[in-house]
């Protein structure tokens, strides 16, 4: 396995990291299952076995993190994330087995960890991990970090400035998990974003879209959005635990 922060541009494809961080893991195995070949699918049903049966770490490395790496070959890219966080679960991976995958994965496991991190991490003791995606400038990676686990732990410092450097590299605002609720009446959010649009404003450049409806959102007298539901570490639907 490679350790990089290579740039990768955003696809269509990729704007599936929400929901694969929010969906309930048995809808995203019967979702992946439905679509995999049958050489595929007994290769997963193999590799889920293996993780339950040898959880945590054996040697210099499991069976499973090999499982991992082995992932977008044997069930393709488009169903590699989501097969990579069942595996995660399977391995009932901890926040010290995510973290060891996260540094020595490429930069495809460590997007399946941060998707991972709001169905396996009830807490915030994984936060390091978003903190490093969020250095990067791998708009993959940076979707991924602003997903349910971010939305529910993050600091509102580090929230603003997740998206702002969203608009700066051009990841969809609508990869951040929960914006409404984070950004509605966020006085110092919106000034940022005023400060932003004015610079681009006085470069010549064009202000980007998505900071329009960021800005909107934070408008204190507009109506408070519902919390958005959360499936967390067990499945079970509630609502965030970390307000802004």
């Amino acid at each position: 396995m490679t350790n990089s922060h290579a740039h990768q541009a955003t696809s269509p494809a990729d704007t599936q990291g929400t929901t694969l961080a929010r969906t309930p893991l048995h809808d995203l195995h019967s979702h992946v299952s439905e679509h995999l070949g049958d050489a595929a699918r007994t290769w997963l049903d193999q590799a889920l076995d293996e993780a339950a049966a040898h959880p945590g770490a054996h040697g210099p490395i499991s069976v499973w993190e090999l499982r991992l790496a082995e992932a977008g070959r044997r069930c393709g890219p488009e169903h590699a994330d989501a097969v990579r966080i069942l595996i995660l679960h399977a391995a009932r991976a901890d926040t010290a087995a995510l973290t060891r995958v996260y540094a020595q994965g490429t930069a495809a496991e460590r997007r399946a960890v941060l998707h991972a991190l709001p169905h396996l991490v009830s807490g915030p003791e994984a936060l390091p991990l978003v903190e490093d995606a969020l250095r990067t400038n791998d708009t993959r990676l940076l979707a991924a970090a602003v997903g349910p686990y971010a939305a529910r732990h993050l600091a509102p410092h580090h929230w603003r400035h997740a998206v702002l450097k969203c608009l700066f590299t051009g990841v969809p605002v609508a990869e951040v998990a929960d914006l409404d609720r984070r950004a509605h009446a966020d006085a110092e959010l919106a000034r940022m974003l005023g400060d932003y649009a004015a610079e681009r404003t006085a470069a010549g450049r064009p202000v980007p879209e998505d900071l329009h409806r960021v800005l909107t959102l934070t408008d204190p007298t507009a109506t408070p959005p519902a919390p958005a539901a959360d499936h967390g570490p067990n499945g079970a639907e509630g609502t965030h635990g970390k307000e802004s």
